[in-house]
């Protein structure tokens, strides 16, 4: 399905949320205090948007993003080339459950919108723990349902019946964008989620509502280990 709408992916991203996916990832960003020649992984990397932010805010900064369709690979390899940051950002094909990341040699790890998308989430946030090191940062960002009541019932309008409609006619899939309200709809409560996330080696865990709660940033340390 993603590799289907690879090509139109960013295009829809930046109009359904009315170019706000550009301010969420730079908040996420932040929140990492990147330190300069940071280590970074960037799970489910999809077209590396978030892999190049980062790049761009750690002075010689190493990302390997990575991601299992190779169509969204493909395409961020081509961003990776235009802003020449190939010898900075490896955009790789590989599992959520199986990082190919030596133990420990990440300061930093983000997911945007694709933790959702993972069928063994908690394996993933284990593989996470496994790769960053002992107070490494992890930025997760994912949809979310507004917190205002109006605000809630108008949203959950538009991205239930005008959204998919929108993603059908631009990405000429009939599937993909049906899915994605499907799919936040059975994701976990914030709060679930944040138990999750601490469960699997990460403490400090945080849950920030961003433009109403239509997004959650998610932040979590990795935890020191016992001694």
């Amino acid at each position: 399905m993603f590799d289907a709408i690879a090509g139109r992916y960013d295009f829809l991203n930046h109009v359904l949320s009315a170019g706000r996916d550009k301010r969420w990832r730079a908040r996420a960003i932040r929140e990492l205090n990147l330190p300069a020649a940071a280590h970074v992984v960037d799970l489910c990397t999809g077209t590396g948007d978030f892999a190049i932010a980062a790049a761009d805010a750690s002075a010689g900064a190493e990302i390997v993003g990575v991601d299992f369709a190779g169509a969204m690979l493909a395409i961020g390899r081509e961003k990776v080339r235009a802003r020449s940051l190939t010898d900075r950002v490896a955009l790789v094909r590989g599992d959520a459950t199986r990082i190919p990341v030596r133990d420990e040699w990440a300061d930093a790890a983000t997911i945007g919108f694709g933790i959702r998308n993972v069928a063994q989430p908690e394996t993933a946030l284990a593989e996470l723990a496994r790769v960053l090191k002992p107070g490494g940062r992890l930025a997760i960002l994912e949809l979310g349902e507004p917190l205002i009541p109006g605000v809630r019932s108008a949203y959950n309008w538009y991205f239930r019946q005008v959204l998919p409609r929108l993603g059908r006619l631009v990405s000429h899939h009939n599937s993909a964008y049906s899915y994605l309200p499907a799919s936040v709809a059975q994701f976990p409560r914030p709060s679930d989620f944040v138990a999750i996330i601490s469960s699997q080696g990460f403490s400090g865990v945080r849950a920030v509502p961003l433009t109403f709660g239509i997004v959650y940033l998610y932040v979590a340390i990795r935890s020191q280990p016992v001694v």
